[in-house]
């Protein structure tokens, strides 16, 4: 068989490999949209960036569960999220998270804290008694 037209393909071909290993971005780092930690998160281990990224994912992640978990310690009716007990690891919800943004691209244009705190309310709503 032969093709017809094998220019084009081979450029869409170039150009959709090119686009998946794009790495990371100096704008991944301002972390606007939800696209940008999910870059950071996945970054490749041959990344330039990668230890940085992955560094930045945990830290934004984790930070801002901390301080959902300060702002409600002592107001019960402001829990979102339950989380369940044994509690996961905190890189098992990274991955988990990942890869449920990932299945959600409606959300990758939005703030990542939200985005974040979605995943985690739809995965471990707490379970309210009145």
């Amino acid at each position: 068989m032969q093709l017809k037209h094998p220019i084009p393909l081979l450029l869409l071909a170039v150009f959709t490999i090119g686009a998946a290993n794009a790495g990371v971005t100096e704008d991944d780092f301002v972390a606007k949209k939800t696209q940008n930690l999910i870059n950071l998160c996945t970054a490749s281990p041959q990344d330039p960036h990668y230890r940085d990224a992955i560094h930045f994912c945990h830290g934004y992640l984790v930070g801002a569960f901390h301080y959902y978990q300060a702002s409600t310690a002592d107001k019960r009716e402001l829990k979102m999220l339950c989380a369940p007990e044994p509690k996961p690891s905190r890189n098992e919800v990274i991955d988990m998270f990942v890869s449920w943004a990932q299945q959600h691209p409606e959300y990758m244009s939005e703030m990542p804290v939200e985005t974040e705190f979605r995943f985690l309310t739809e995965k471990w709503p707490c379970k309210k008694a009145y």
